[in-house]
């Protein structure tokens, strides 16, 4: 079992910054990998960026270049440092964590809006 529990999410104008957190606990020795999706109201969930445990990352399309994933060295954080945000990252955000079985485990998410 993990617990994922995200936080910095906010209301932000276009072109701000913002650094999302997720503070992972449990079973963290488990984990495989871990990343943030989003959902915007009425849209699919949709991947934002991954990270694994040997320190491979993926990002969508649409965020390269201005988000970036990280952690900590202990895997119990999981950051996304979002630059130049646009209205259309308008969001809420899951942090998530998949465990070496395949069991996947979510944060219930933060919203952030990015509007002037």
């Amino acid at each position: 079992q993990v617990r994922l529990v995200e936080s910095g999410g906010g209301l932000v104008q276009p072109g701000g910054s913002l650094r999302l957190s997720c503070a992972v606990s449990g079973d963290i020795f488990s984990i495989n990998a871990q990343g943030w999706h989003r959902q915007a109201p009425g849209k699919a969930r949709e991947l934002v960026a991954s990270i694994t445990k040997g320190g491979n990352i993926k990002y969508a399309d649409s965020v390269k270049g201005r988000f970036t994933i990280s952690r900590d060295n202990a895997m119990n954080t999981v950051y996304l440092q979002m630059n130049s945000l646009k209205s259309e990252d308008t969001a809420v955000y899951y942090c998530n964590a998949v465990l070496a079985l395949g069991s996947n485990f979510w944060g219930r998410g933060t919203q952030v809006t990015v509007s002037p």
